[in-house]
């Protein structure tokens, strides 16, 4: 799987958002402010994102693109182990906020101070379980429902784990 590739252009804007966040504020920072930090219009910052939160969880809607890629691939090999496949997939996600840890952990301290964030973060969460829950029951017929969802569950619990502890410095 490769990784996302955003323009430097969208990855001004998210860059700039989260320092304005971190400085100023989720809810005291406008997208003029945003638009403005990153010399952007504020008609390019709609085009790319569709308000401030999406600009917080911009790469989440491209990666969950790619592992449904990834494991539609692993899918049609008939050689690839599903368990294996799904597990994988959730690396690949590690792996693409791992390339950036900066970036990161600005996302997750600005995530953690807004309510409204940590709850589409628990969307988002559920979104690669489904993601996952849904892979390995069509790659395993007759596969207990419970086994699917306790395996995504685990695959998606350990991913989130790992991740606070390198964004958290650990």
């Amino acid at each position: 799987m490769s990784e996302p590739a955003p323009t430097s252009a969208r990855n001004a804007v998210v860059s700039a958002a989260l320092d304005l966040f971190v400085a100023q504020g989720f809810e005291s920072t406008s997208v003029e402010q945003i638009a403005q930090a990153a010399g952007v219009s504020r008609s390019t910052f709609f085009r790319q994102f569709g308000g401030k939160d999406d600009v917080v969880f911009s790469d989440h809607d491209v990666l969950l693109a790619q592992l449904r890629d990834f494991l539609a691939d692993a899918r049609r090999d008939p050689q690839e182990n599903p368990w294996a496949a799904a597990a994988a997939a959730s690396v690949e996600v590690f792996r693409h906020f791992a390339s950036d840890p900066e970036l990161a952990r600005r996302r997750y301290a600005v995530v953690r101070q807004v309510p409204a964030l940590r709850e589409r973060e628990i969307v988002t969460v559920f979104q690669y379980e489904r993601l996952f829950d849904d892979y390995l029951r069509e790659a395993l017929p007759g596969l207990d429902p419970i086994d699917a969802v306790a395996f995504a569950a685990a695959v998606t619990a350990v991913h989130n784990h790992v991740l606070r502890r390198l964004l958290r410095g650990a």
